[in-house]
């Protein structure tokens, strides 16, 4: 069953970007090349973080995802439409040393902590550029990530801290990122009803 639940989740994570690199090619969305650089780099050490503590099958689910983070990131890069402030690169500066300080830790439960935060802090500039431009991410990719995410954790083979905490948080940061397009798009229809 899990193999089964990893294979369903590690399809959803190809599948369901397709319509956020159709979106980027558009140029209807834009994504943030500091976010997916973050998202790539610490979506291949999760991975690497679960195999390592016996994540079996369900790790490739991250493996996958990290892929398609770098795959995003090139597009960024190649759109040079990246609306890269100086808080952005505060915090890609925060991820970066956090990248270092895992790397020194040595610390399997620190480490996956650091990862967690890491890749959490990438969040920051997309919520910031989409605060003002919601239209400019493809929500429904966030919603797959949520259920791909939730798929993933119970596809693991062993469920415990150490391989958990991140799909955990991506389950939760992806629906609420999908929540929070969700009412910007709403409050900017408001707007523009006045």
């Amino acid at each position: 069953m899990k193999e089964i639940l990893g294979i369903i989740a590690i399809v959803l994570t190809f599948t369901g970007y397709i319509p956020y690199i159709r979106d980027t090619l558009r140029h209807k969305t834009t994504p943030h090349a500091y976010s997916w650089f973050i998202w790539g780099i610490v979506t291949a050490i999760a991975f690497g973080l679960q195999v390592v503590n016996q994540g079996g099958f369900g790790s490739f689910v991250t493996l996958a995802a990290a892929i398609v983070c770098m795959f995003i990131f090139v597009l960024a890069v190649r759109q040079g439409k990246n609306n890269i402030t100086k808080s952005d690169t505060v915090f890609l500066i925060m991820a970066s040393v956090a990248l270092i300080l895992w790397l020194l830790a040595k610390q399997p439960v620190l480490s996956v902590i650091l990862v967690t935060a890491i890749d959490l802090l990438g969040f920051i500039p997309t919520i910031r550029k989409s605060w003002s431009k919601p239209y400019e991410e493809t929500m429904v990719s966030y919603f797959i990530n949520f259920i791909r995410f939730s798929l993933a954790t119970f596809a693991l083979y062993q469920l415990n801290f150490l391989t958990g905490l991140y799909p955990v948080t991506m389950i939760a940061i992806n629906g609420a990122f999908a929540l929070f397009l969700i009412i910007r798009r709403r409050q900017m229809q408001h707007k523009t009803k006045r």
